[in-house]
């Protein structure tokens, strides 16, 4: 039943509840809206990540650009969307202690120096002890193999964030 709702909003509505699938780019769903109707989860999500793929190498990099720091700034001020804000609080970031926070902010500002964008995992899949883990292994890629490998987290955030949408579609008690 999700699927049915989705393909049948407006432009705006769709826009709404789908801008955040990719982390601050509405603007993905805005270019799919027009490719409705969807057959089903794995329909939708093919037109975000053939979406995604068609970018040139400096659209890819933004759309990382999008993503918060993990633990950073914007989780302490409590300025994270809604959904990054339950990933990272699930993950156990948001309860850090002093030394792991300073080691986080440390590993986060060499990755970014590196790559050029923040790091980015998908935090409803890992807990803090793995998400430092894979940020220092990570820290060792080639640009292009840390490139292919966020955008894959990107997928995997963007999968578990539609998911949800279609459950709350289906239960309107959870919307």
């Amino acid at each position: 039943m999700g699927i049915r709702v989705i393909n049948s909003m407006d432009f705006g509505e769709f826009v709404d509840i789908l801008g955040n699938i990719i982390e601050k780019c509405p603007l993905i769903a805005a270019a799919i809206w027009s490719q409705r109707p969807f057959k089903d989860l794995a329909d939708l999500e093919k037109h975000v990540f053939d979406f995604i793929e068609a970018l040139p190498q400096s659209g890819k990099e933004g759309i990382l650009r999008c993503h918060p720091d993990l633990a950073g700034r914007e989780l302490q001020q409590g300025t994270l969307t809604p959904e990054s804000q339950r990933e990272q609080r699930g993950a156990g970031l948001s309860s850090l202690g002093l030394e792991e926070r300073r080691r986080l902010s440390q590993l986060n500002g060499a990755y970014k120096t590196r790559f050029g964008f923040p790091f980015v995992i998908a935090a409803r899949l890992s807990d803090k002890a793995t998400i430092l883990r894979e940020l220092e292994r990570r820290l060792d890629n080639q640009p292009a193999q840390e490139l292919s490998t966020a955008l894959d987290e990107v997928r995997k955030i963007c999968h578990l964030r539609l998911e949800d949408i279609l459950q709350s579609l289906e239960d309107p008690a959870k919307l």
